[in-house]
C-alpha cells in the first residue's frame, strides 16, 4: 500500500518564524551496565522451588518499573546525580523431575548513578492546572518547589546473562537488597514477595545486561521557522477483505534467509560510553 502515506496539502503555505515552548537536552549519556549476582526477590512458591532443584533458567525479564530521582552535585553548580532504580520483573522456568518445567517469577532491583550537566535557573515556574483554578485553596499547601531539570530515562529489556541457586553459607551470607518492593511492582508478578529471607535456605541470584540512555531536559523558548499548519490530502482507507494465497504471492522471496554472510559484520564504536 504505497499510496497510503503521509500527504499534505498546501504545499506553498509561506514560512514564518515563531516561538514555541519545548523541553531542551542539556546533557545527555549512553551506557551497557553488567550488574552481577543480584538477587532475585521471589514468591513463597518460587522460594519452595529453588530449595528443591538448582536447574533454572530465566525465560522472559521485562521493565516493571523505574525510580528516578535528581540531587545537585555538592561544589559543583549546574551538575545533578541521576540516581535510577530498575525493578526488573523475571520469569523462570525450573526442572523438578516432572514432565514439564515449572514457571514461577520474581523481582530484581538494579541501582545506576550517573553525573550529568542540568543548567541553573532561579526563576520560579507556576503553571495552570487542575491545581490551579481556585485563588484559595484551604487543602493546598503554598510553597515554592525547586526548578530543577527533568531526567529522561530509556531503556530495553535487559538480558539476563546468567541465573544460579547459592546456599546461604558463612562465606557466602546472601546478595541480599535491603529495598522494598513497591505496591505496583509487586501486583504485577504472581503472588506475595516472601519474607523468608532469614530462614537459611537458598536463594537465586542473576547477572544482568542492560543498555540505557539518560538526559536532562529542561524547558526552553525556541524560536524555529515553521509552516502553517496544513490538512491531509490523503484519504482514509478500510481495510479490505483480501485473498490470504494472493497477498502471500506479492511478497518477495527471502533470499537472504537462505543465503546468511559467512563472516558476522563487526562494528567497532569508538565513542561509546561503557
Amino acid at each position: 500500500m504505497a499510496e497510503n502515506r503521509f500527504g499534505c496539502a498546501g504545499g506553498g503555505n509561506t514560512r514564518d518564524t515563531c516561538c514555541i515552548e519545548t523541553g531542551r537536552i542539556f546533557d545527555s549519556c549512553r551506557d551497557r551496565d553488567c550488574f552481577e549476582n543480584v538477587r532475585v526477590s521471589l514468591t513463597d512458591a518460587g522460594c519452595d522451588i529453588i530449595n528443591r532443584t538448582g536447574n533454572i533458567r530465566a525465560k522472559d525479564t521485562s521493565i516493571a518499573w523505574t525510580y528516578i530521582g535528581i540531587d545537585p552535585v555538592r561544589f559543583n553548580r549546574g551538575f545533578y546525580t541521576v540516581n535510577i532504580r530498575f525493578f526488573v520483573k523475571i520469569t523462570f522456568e525450573a526442572c523438578t523431575g516432572g514432565c514439564k518445567p515449572q514457571e514461577f517469577e520474581g523481582v530484581a532491583v538494579l541501582d545506576k548513578h550517573v553525573v550529568l550537566y542540568g543548567g541553573e535557573s532561579n526563576v520560579n515556574v507556576f503553571r495552570s492546572g487542575d491545581n490551579a483554578y481556585d485563588f484559595c485553596r484551604s487543602d493546598e499547601r503554598c510553597e515554592a518547589v525547586r526548578n530543577m531539570p527533568e531526567a529522561v530515562v530509556e531503556a530495553v529489556d535487559p538480558i539476563i546473562l546468567s541465573a544460579a541457586v547459592y546456599e546461604r553459607t558463612p562465606g557466602n551470607p546472601c546478595c541480599c537488597c535491603c529495598c522494598e518492593i513497591p505496591a505496583q511492582v509487586a501486583a504485577r508478578i504472581d503472588g506475595p514477595i516472601s519474607q523468608r529471607d532469614s530462614d537459611g535456605g537458598r536463594y537465586l541470584a542473576v547477572s544482568v545486561g542492560i543498555f540505557s540512555v539518560i538526559r536532562l531536559v529542561r524547558p526552553a523558548q525556541l524560536l524555529i521557522t515553521a509552516t502553517e499548519y496544513a490538512v491531509p490530502d490523503k484519504e482514509c482507507v478500510t481495510p479490505k477483505e483480501e485473498n490470504p494465497c494472493a497477498i502471500f504471492r506479492t511478497m518477495s522471496f527471502p533470499v537472504n534467509e537462505f543465503n546468511p554472510p559467512l563472516t558476522p559484520q563487526i562494528s567497532c564504536d569508538k565513542n561509546r560510553c561503557g
